[in-house]
């Protein structure tokens, strides 16, 4: 359970952040105003709390694990949201950030 739990928590993260950093972006880039971008902010702040809600101890850990979480779920929402086309360097990249993913945070230790 506890592997299901920080695997959604990442999940919930990557959404928070990166939708928060899309929309300041679309605030400022598409000049959608001060709405959008007080939004952003919030979601960014979100994306804060939810990082701490981690099971595992060590921020360093869950920050560098959950950067490729935020790779693989950039190159997504680009996807799902602007319509952008990865190409196979795009998802290799992201498979191997998701693979340093798996072994920073859930590898045995001893």
């Amino acid at each position: 359970m506890t592997v299901t739990r920080s695997l959604l928590l990442f999940v919930l993260a990557a959404l928070a952040e990166i939708g928060g950093a899309w929309l300041v972006w679309q605030g400022v880039r598409e000049h959608r105003g001060w709405t959008w971008i007080g939004a952003g902010v919030l979601a960014l702040g979100a994306y804060g709390f939810v990082a701490t809600l981690q099971p595992e101890a060590n921020f360093g850990r869950i920050l560098a694990a959950y950067g490729g979480v935020f790779v693989a779920g950039s190159l997504a929402w680009g996807m799902v949201v602007d319509g952008f086309l990865p190409d196979r360097y795009d998802l290799i990249g992201a498979l191997v950030c998701l693979a340093g993913v798996a072994v920073i945070m859930y590898a045995p230790r001893t």
